[in-house]
């Protein structure tokens, strides 16, 4: 090799005379992120949660504030009016309260209360939902109502929608990439705030568990140990088997869930009272359900805070529930007053068109009318709860729909010991005279809980 190709082949020095910079660190080259820094990549979205701090109830309006970058105040409001006006508020916080965790916390409600950790905040969102359940049930007649609800329940949703994309700029690609290949940040491990749990740790010999608890049954709650202590076994400085052993705080009388019961069977028996003459049956009954149900509501939400609450004051206001959607069921006819009623029309122009009686015995009378051949008479009888009897007459067709949703039927000729009481019962059937023909007679029974019995003019 010739001095001048040996000269080509060495590199041209650099301004401090160590050589030409390597590729990549040219003025024009990127320059690369520092030791530790990740790349530059758009923010992710960040998962809905639950707001501890600025939490009312359950922190479950203030975390779609913060998720949807709007007041909290709105969506209590409009929750509010949902709850109102057709139970969806209530269900809509219950099973968010129960199935989205804090913001600080890795578990939700529902795996609490399958790992046998059970407390006031888990109750009252079950109660919520239940409530809820029972006040949509008691609301699906009312259309209007519940069209109200839906479309305000969606009118929310795309509000918070709205605001929480506005303004939001378009991901980068090449960016977001680059954030998934990085590797993750090395992290120093966790200071556990608690020992594992009782249903993980090896049970003493004797039987016990030392430690008190937060919950009213499940574990021993552990926010009032030693923190030294759970730092030393989290550096695993600590001997093993040792453990700090602290008094459990003292816990009140449980006396609230008796006041509570106490309070409800007051507001129902008012609400009930007070509607029981002039309105009718399932309305009266939904009245004082509902004011039983209130005071429940308001008493285990108290006591979550309290730290009092008991499994009876839950279980007294789940049969509460179920007993109000039972009553809105009832037909508004059933009326609070068992009367006896008889309707005899002596003419086939007296005869009206309809019959009604809510609760009690209604006989109508029909041996009085003297049809000509021919003639047809049309009539309708309604028995919300009791017994409906109908006397035809002896030389009169009578063309029979009879309809009864519990209960029995009786006709000419049975044996009135045989009562066979079934749902849904219902007979079409036509009567021949048992004299000289005359004119017709058409008629309805309908008899919602009870009998409806079809009898023959004695000879």
């Amino acid at each position: 090799m010739t001095d001048q190709q040996h000269a080509a082949a060495e590199p041209d020095p650099g301004p401090d005379g160590l050589g030409a910079p390597p590729p990549g660190t040219g003025p024009r080259d990127a320059v690369p992120p520092a030791e530790g820094e990740p790349p530059h990549a758009p923010e992710v979205p960040r998962k809905f949660r639950r707001d501890r701090r600025h939490k009312m109830l359950g922190g479950v309006c203030a975390g779609l504030g913060r998720q949807c970058d709007m007041d909290p105040v709105i969506f209590r409001v409009v929750l509010a009016v949902l709850s109102a006006t057709g139970g969806i508020g209530l269900i809509f916080y219950g099973f968010v309260w129960l199935f989205v965790p804090y913001d600080d916390d890795d578990e939700n409600e529902v795996r609490k209360l399958l790992t046998g950790r059970v407390d006031g905040q888990a109750l009252a969102a079950v109660l919520f939902a239940l409530v809820g359940c029972g006040v949509l049930l008691s609301m699906l007649k009312n259309g209007s109502v519940l069209a109200f609800s839906v479309v305000l329940s969606l009118l929310l949703a795309g509000a918070g929608y709205w605001s929480q994309h506005r303004g939001a700029p378009d991901p980068d690609p090449l960016a977001a990439q680059a954030v998934a290949d990085a590797p993750p940040e090395a992290q120093a491990p966790p200071v556990p705030a608690s020992y594992p749990s009782w249903w993980r740790d090896p049970i003493v010999k004797d039987g016990s568990h030392v430690g008190g608890t937060g919950y009213l049954w499940g574990p021993s709650d552990t926010g009032d140990r030693d923190v030294a202590a759970a730092v030393s076994i989290a550096r695993d400085t600590s001997r093993p088997g040792v453990r700090a052993r602290t008094e459990p705080k003292p816990r009140g009388p449980r006396w609230i869930g008796g006041w509570v019961f106490l309070l409800a069977l007051v507001a129902g028996g008012l609400g009930t009272g007070l509607t029981w003459d002039d309105r009718a049956l399932g309305t009266s009954l939904q009245t004082g359900l509902a004011c039983a149900l209130i005071v429940f509501g308001l008493g285990i939400a108290v006591s979550a805070f309290l730290g009092r609450t008991g499994a009876g004051s839950i279980f007294l206001a789940v049969v509460t529930a179920a007993l109000l959607a039972a009553s809105a069921a009832l037909p508004k006819d059933i009326t609070t007053q068992w009367v006896r009623t008889y309707w005899t029309p002596t003419a086939a122009a007296d005869v009206r068109e309809n019959y009604d009686l809510g609760t009690g015995v209604g006989t109508l009378d029909l041996t009085h009318l003297d049809l000509g051949k021919g003639q047809t008479v049309t009539t309708t009888a309604e028995v919300g709860i009791g017994r409906l009897k109908v006397v035809v007459p002896k030389d009169a067709i009578v063309k029979l729909s009879i309809d009864v949703g519990v209960g029995d039927i009786q006709l000419p000729g049975e044996d009135k010991k045989d009562v066979d009481v079934e749902p849904g019962k219902s007979k079409e059937l036509t009567l021949s005279p048992t004299g000289k023909a005359g004119g017709t007679l058409d008629i309805d029974l309908h008899v919602g809980i009870g009998q409806a019995e079809v009898a023959r003019a004695a000879s």
